[in-house]
C-alpha cells in the first residue's frame, strides 16, 4: 500500500488552494532549491495531524508506517546516546519461520482489509459500494427532481423548504413515504383546492345574491290574462257590440261621449239613451278587470327591471365561483323571454277581450338560480376553508404528497429495492472488515511475541560501525551503553563520548546511517517487520564529495527495494536542493525520453514567496547550466531574480569560450541597452559575488522584456545565436512544452 496523492495547502508558503503531487509511484524525485518548501512536505508526511489543512490519500485508505528523514530528525535524534535499534538477530530456524508466518498472517490480514474497504469504498462515497450507494442517491434525487418540476407549478406551495434543494425534496419524499397516511384524492381536486388555499390574501367572500321569480311566476297564473274582458250581456247594445265584434274599440270611444252632441264613432246626434246604454254596458265590472290588467302590466315591468338589474350585478362580480359566459347566456334568454312577456301584457291592456297567455318563465329562470346557488355553495366552501384555513392547507399538503407518491410509486420502490441491496452489502463488508480487524490486533500481538525473541540492537551498531570503518571514520564508533544496552552512544577509541565534538559532515554521515539502519527494524522489540514508506529531505547536506557517493549508493539500494516490492520499503519520497545528488540517484541507463512507470519527477518553486510544484513525464534537471536557461524559459519567472539569472547565464557561457573582448561587445549597444549589456558582462569581470548597486535597474514587466531581448542579442551579435535558440528552446533537443514560452521570449 502506499501514498497516492499528497496535497499541500495553507501551511509554510504554501497558499490556501495548495498543491497537489498526484498519481504518486514506488520512487518520487522531487527537487528545489532551499526554502522552496520542500521541509513542509516531509514534515506533513511525517506528523499529518499537524497540518490539517493537508491531505493524504492513500492506497485502498490503508496507512503504513513512514519514516522520514529531515533536519527534524537529525535535530531529534542526535544527542549523547541515540534509542538502540531493535532488528531481526540470530535464532533458531523454527523461531524465525514462526516469525516470517505470523508476519504472513498480518499481511494477510491488512491485505484482506484493504481489500474488503476497497469493496466498500472510502466514506466520501467516491468508489466502492458506498461509491454505488452515493450514485443511486445522485440518480433518485434527480428523479424526484423531475418529479418537482412536474407538480411545480401547481402544488409550489405544499413544497415550501424544499423547492430550492435536490437532496432536500429528495428526503422529504422518503420522508412522506414513511409517514403520510392522508386521504389519496384524485389530481385535479387537488390542484382546485390548491388554487383556493395556496392564493395570497384569502379572506371571506361574499354569497352571491338570490332573485326571485315567484311574483313574476304568479302573474302567468293571473285568471284575468285568460279572461275576455266584455261588458254586461243583459244589456241591449251588447248583441250589437258582439255582432260587431268591436268591444274594445267601442270602450275607447266611449271615452268621447258627452264631450259634444255629436257620436264619436258616426258623427250622428247622439241620444242620450243611448249614451246611458253604453255607460250601462262598460259596467263596474269591466273597469276592475280593466286595472287589474293595468296593474299586472306595471307589476311585471318593474319585476322584470329589477331581476335583470340584480343579473347584471351578479355578473360584474365576475366570481371565479361561477362560469359568467354561460351565465350571461341564460340570463339573455330569460330577459328575451320576460320582453315577449311583456308585449303579451301590453297587448292585453290594449284590448282587454283578448284571451292571453304568457310564456313560461320558469324554465328559463330555473337554471340562472341554479348556477347562483352552486355559486354560493362553492363559497360557503371556501368560507369554511378559511375559517380552517392552518388545518386545510396541513390536510392539503398532505394529500399532494400522498398523490405525488402513488403516481410516482414505482420508481420509488425500484430505488428503495436497490438501495437495500447496496446497505445490505455495505453491512456485510463493514462486518467483514470489524472480525478482520478484531484478528488483526490478536495477530500482530503475537507477531510483537515472536519478535521480542530474536529481535536485537546489537546488529545495528556493528553494520553502523563497520560502515564507518570502511569509510575512513576512523576516529569514533557507537556502542550499546544504558539498561540491558538498549541505547547507543557515539565515543572514541579511548571510550569517552564523542557526540558534542563530531564535525557537522561527521554528525550528518552518522544521523544516516543511523537512518538507515532505521528502516530495517525499530526503536521497540517489536514493528520490525512492518512495511515502510521512506522520506528523504536533503540528506546529503554537509557532507563531502566521498561521503556524497556513499549516501548516493545507499539510498539507491533503498530505491531499488521498493521498485522491485522485495522487502519492506513499498514507497520512497526523495527531496533534494543538490543537483549533482540529484543526478547521480536518479541516474538510470533504462530510461528513455520519459520517465519509467515506477517513477514520478517533480519540480518545486517559489514564485513571490508562494510554494508551487510542477510534474514532469521526464527528469527535468540536467546540468545547473540548463536550470539556469529553464528559469528563463519559465512564463512564471520572478522578475527580481531574471537579472541575475541572465548574467550567470552569460558568465557560465562565455568563461567557457574564452578569449571574449566584453568591452567590444558592450560598445555593440547603444544608450541604456549598452547599460544593461555592461551589467550582466560585469559578472565576468568581476565575480557573481560583487556588488553592483551603480549597475542596478528597478525590476517591472517592461525592464526585464528589455534585460531579454539585449541578453538575445548578445548570443547574435557574437555569431552564438544557435546555442541561444537551442538552449530557449526552439530546437528539437530541448525538453517538450517549452516551445510556447520560446517564442515568447523570441518575439521580446
Amino acid at each position: 500500500m502506499v501514498l497516492q496523492e499528497i496535497i499541500v495547502a495553507g501551511t509554510a508558503s504554501y497558499s490556501t488552494e495548495g498543491q497537489k503531487l498526484t498519481s504518486l509511484k514506488p520512487i518520487n524525485f522531487i527537487f528545489g532549491t532551499n526554502g522552496a518548501g520542500k521541509t513542509t512536505i516531509s514534515r506533513f508526511i511525517n506528523h499529518p495531524d499537524s497540518h490539517p489543512s493537508c491531505t493524504l490519500n492513500w492506497e485502498k485508505g490503508q496507512v503504513v508506517t513512514c519514516r522520514v528523514y529531515n533536519s527534524d530528525f537529525v535535530a531529534r535524534n542526535y544527542a549523547p546516546q541515540l534509542p538502540g535499534i531493535f532488528t531481526l538477530g540470530e535464532a533458531e530456524r523454527e523461531t524465525l519461520d514462526n516469525v516470517e508466518k505470523a508476519n504472513g498472517r498480518v499481511k494477510d490480514l491488512e491485505d484482506g482489509i484493504a481489500q474488503l474497504n476497497g469493496t466498500l469504498g472510502p466514506t466520501d462515497g467516491s468508489s466502492g459500494k458506498r461509491g454505488e450507494l452515493r450514485a443511486l442517491r445522485t440518480k433518485f434525487e434527480a428523479d424526484c427532481w423531475k418529479i418537482k418540476g412536474k407538480y411545480d407549478p401547481h402544488f409550489k406551495d405544499a413544497f415550501t423548504g424544499v423547492r430550492n434543494s435536490q437532496s432536500k425534496f429528495c428526503d422529504k419524499v422518503l420522508a412522506e413515504l414513511a409517514v403520510n397516511t392522508a386521504e389519496l384524492v384524485d389530481v385535479d381536486k387537488l390542484r382546485q383546492k390548491a388554487a383556493t388555499l395556496f392564493v395570497e390574501g384569502l379572506q371571506q367572500e361574499a354569497a352571491v345574491p338570490i332573485i326571485k321569480v315567484t311574483d313574476l311566476l304568479a302573474i302567468e297564473r293571473a285568471p284575468v290574462l285568460a279572461k275576455k274582458v266584455v261588458g254586461r250581456e243583459d244589456i241591449d247594445v251588447a248583441a250589437l257590440i258582439r255582432r260587431l265584434g268591436n268591444s274594445d274599440w267601442v270602450r275607447q270611444g266611449l271615452a268621447y261621449v258627452g264631450h259634444g252632441s255629436q257620436c264619436p264613432f258616426c258623427q250622428q246626434e247622439i241620444q242620450a239613451e243611448l249614451a246611458a246604454r253604453l255607460n250601462a254596458y262598460f259596467d263596474e265590472g269591466y273597469v276592475n278587470d280593466i286595472a287589474s290588467i293595468s296593474a299586472l302590466l306595471e307589476t311585471y315591468e318593474v319585476l322584470a327591471d329589477t331581476t335583470l338589474k340584480r343579473l347584471e350585478e351578479i355578473l360584474v362580480l365576475d366570481s371565479r365561483h361561477f362560469d359568467g359566459d354561460l351565465l350571461r347566456a341564460d340570463i339573455d334568454r330569460l330577459a328575451a323571454r320576460l320582453a315577449v312577456n311583456r308585449r303579451l301584457l301590453e297587448a292585453k291592456k290594449r284590448e282587454p277581450s283578448r284571451s292571453v297567455t304568457l310564456e313560461p318563465l320558469a324554465e328559463l329562470a330555473e337554471p340562472v338560480i341554479t348556477r347562483i346557488m352552486a355559486a354560493n355553495t362553492s363559497i360557503q366552501s371556501h368560507n369554511t376553508l378559511v375559517d380552517n384555513l392552518t388545518t386545510e392547507r396541513g390536510k392539503l399538503i398532505g394529500q399532494v404528497w400522498k398523490c405525488l407518491l402513488e403516481e410516482n410509486s414505482i420508481l420509488i420502490e425500484k430505488h428503495l429495492s436497490e438501495k437495500e441491496a447496496l446497505d445490505r452489502a455495505v453491512r456485510g463488508l463493514t462486518a467483514g472488515i470489524a472480525a478482520k480487524e478484531t484478528q488483526l490486533v490478536t495477530a500482530r500481538a503475537e507477531l510483537r511475541a515472536l519478535e521480542r525473541q530474536v529481535t536485537s540492537v546489537q546488529p545495528t551498531v556493528s553494520a553502523i560501525n563497520a560502515l564507518l570503518t570502511s569509510f575512513g571514520f576512523s576516529g569514533f564508533k557507537l556502542r550499546t551503553a544504558g539498561e540491558r544496552d538498549h541505547l547507543y552512544e557515539i565515543v572514541r577509541d579511548d571510550g569517552n563520548n564523542a557526540a558534542a565534538t563530531l564535525s557537522e559532515g561527521e554528525k550528518s554521515f552518522v544521523c544516516f546511517l543511523y537512518f538507515y539502519h532505521l528502516l530495517r527494524g525499530s526503536v521497540s522489540e517489536s514493528d520490525v517487520t512492518s512495511d515502510r514508506i521512506v522520506v528523504f529531505d536533503d540528506p546529503v547536506s554537509s557532507l563531502d564529495s566521498d561521503v556524497l557517493f556513499v549516501v548516493s549508493t545507499l539510498i539507491k539500494r533503498i530505491l531499488k527495494e521498493a521498485c522491485d516490492g522485495s522487502g519492506q520499503i513499498r514507497q520512497v519520497f526523495l527531496l533534494t536542493h543538490n543537483i549533482y545528488f540529484h543526478k547521480e540517484v536518479s541516474f538510470d541507463p533504462a530510461r528513455g525520453a520519459e520517465c519509467r512507470a515506477h517513477e514520478t519527477f517533480w519540480v518545486i518553486t517559489k514564485v513571490e514567496g508562494v510554494s508551487k510544484i510542477v510534474g514532469y513525464k521526464y527528469n527535468p534537471i540536467k546540468t545547473s547550466y540548463e536550470l539556469l536557461w529553464a528559469e528563463v524559459r519559465n512564463p512564471s519567472r520572478s522578475n527580481m531574480t531574471i537579472q541575475n539569472t541572465l548574467r550567470r547565464i552569460i558568465e557560465n557561457y562565455f568563461k567557457i569560450l574564452g578569449n571574449v573582448d566584453t568591452d567590444e561587445i558592450v560598445s555593440r549597444f547603444d544608450g541604456k541597452d549598452q547599460q544593461i549589456c555592461a551589467s550582466l558582462f560585469s559578472w565576468v569581470n568581476d565575480g557573481s559575488h560583487s556588488a553592483h548597486e551603480d549597475l542596478y535597474i528597478s525590476a517591472d514587466d517592461g525592464v526585464t522584456a528589455r534585460y531579454l531581448s539585449v541578453f538575445r542579442r548578445i548570443f547574435e551579435k557574437t555569431d552564438h545565436l544557435g546555442h541561444y535558440k537551442m538552449m530557449i528552446g526552439t530546437e528539437a533537443s530541448v525538453n517538450p512544452g517549452q516551445g510556447i514560452v520560446a517564442a515568447a521570449l523570441e518575439t521580446t
